[in-house]
């Protein structure tokens, strides 16, 4: 397919993006689908609209160095696609100045010829204006979570995490033994290379989807094996496992469990249900019933068995600050104030299922946040909610090469 037609499609995606609350990789998949693109074009799709959304302070700094006054909205983001591809993707200056040209309508191509083409000119300028820009702006991290990073964090360790954070994450895949896990040849296909400290994790150049459809690995990163490893139950325990889909960590409960016992995952009806149930099929875990509905709903199922459980995994919805590098979108769906709702949610979802927990039991909360509101601070509130319960243990990983960030407290 034409590159040109696959440019008309990033531009397409990232309007429906700005102008609707969807996700950007459900938009991606959804318009890819419709265009019918092949697995090449589909790529190319994805790193530049991606990697526009990654660098939007970047992008916007530079559109103002280059040219000031109003530009419109739909001609802003024909720009923003053609710097990216001259300054951060290299893709040939002719290429990228003509084929994003094009995409304007006739009377803006002017203005977008001549602002790119002096892009093309004052490219190592630019380069060394971006070097020395603020953290905050050079990694397009929204100031108001850049700042919070910097009071919890400190200078150097924001930066890092801004740095990490505007990173494409690496592909890791995790072995399943359940289904006989990755073989030799699976390893050597997929040019797949141990992850340090996380047994039967693999960062890969390529996906082996052959082992993928079969069940013999799962896509995932290795900070989500932390909680059900922290967790540790045994088959003689009952488990519940609290918004579980899309199931990697209730398979590796599974697989700790040796696929016997009793799991009960639950997650809302619909198409997170429906994953959490395909996912489980594929990679063979037997020991998981699952159980649909609303936690915060006295409806839901689960508070009518008067079913009470040894260990409970709850991996509560969370700001994503620790996996930005996976969701390219989700800080710039972070208003200020935005752990305000969220702690509040996250603090009612464990408060109503701590009925469900035995005397002596176990409860890991986890986030994939790296907010002490969300983390520290909200266990400290469930601790004195529950003075029954102590801090075992606690994990807290900021984004790093080889993961993300995350957070995990085992409380007994």
């Amino acid at each position: 397919m034409p590159k040109q037609l696959s440019r008309k499609i990033c531009i397409k995606i990232l309007c429906e993006w700005e102008e609707s609350s969807k996700f950007i990789d459900s938009i991606i998949e959804s318009q890819c689908d419709n265009s019918g693109l092949d697995s090449r074009d589909r790529a190319f799709v994805q790193n530049i609209t991606l990697g526009v959304i990654r660098n939007l302070t970047v992008l916007e700094s530079w559109l103002y160095e280059l040219r000031k006054g109003k530009i419109d909205s739909d001609i802003k983001r024909i720009i923003y696609l053609g710097l990216y591809q001259v300054l951060l993707m290299r893709v040939p200056d002719h290429a990228a100045v003509n084929e994003t040209v094009n995409l304007a309508r006739t009377r803006a191509r002017g203005l977008v010829n001549a602002i790119l083409r002096r892009a093309v000119r004052e490219k190592d300028q630019l380069l060394e204006n971006f070097n020395l820009m603020k953290p905050a702006d050079k990694y397009s991290i929204p100031d108001h979570i850049y700042s919070r990073w910097d009071n919890q964090f400190g200078a150097e360790t924001a930066e890092l995490i801004a740095s990490q954070s505007n990173k494409v994450a690496p592909i890791t895949i995790s072995s399943n033994p359940i289904r006989g896990g990755l073989t030799d040849k699976d390893l050597s296909d997929a040019d797949a290379c141990p992850v340090k400290n996380y047994p039967e994790f693999y960062h890969v150049k390529r996906l082996p989807f052959e082992a993928l459809i079969n069940g013999r690995c799962y896509a995932q990163d290795p900070s989500t094996s932390i909680a059900p490893n922290l967790l540790n139950p045994n088959s003689s325990h009952q488990v519940l496992d609290v918004c579980a889909a899309p199931g990697g960590k209730t398979s590796i409960l599974a697989l700790g469990m040796g696929n016997k016992g009793n799991i009960t995952a639950t997650d809302i009806k619909g198409p997170r249900s429906n994953r959490l149930t395909e996912n489980l099929q594929r990679l063979g875990v037997k020991n998981v019933t699952i159980q649909s509905g609303d936690l915060l709903s006295r409806d839901n199922s689960l508070f009518n068995q008067n079913n009470k459980y040894d260990r409970i995994l709850i991996d509560v919805p969370c700001s994503n600050t620790g996996v930005f590098r996976r969701r390219a979108d989700a800080k710039w769906r972070l208003m200020p104030g935005f752990t305000k709702d969220l702690v509040q949610l996250q603090f009612r979802m464990v408060e109503s299922i701590m009925p469900l927990l035995k005397d002596g039991g176990r409860i890991v909360y986890s986030t994939c946040s790296i907010d002490d509101e969300e983390n520290g601070q909200l266990v400290a509130k469930i601790l004195e909610e529950f003075p029954h319960l102590k801090k075992i243990d606690e994990v807290s990983l900021i984004p790093e090469n080889d993961r993300d960030g995350a957070y995990v407290a085992l409380l007994g």
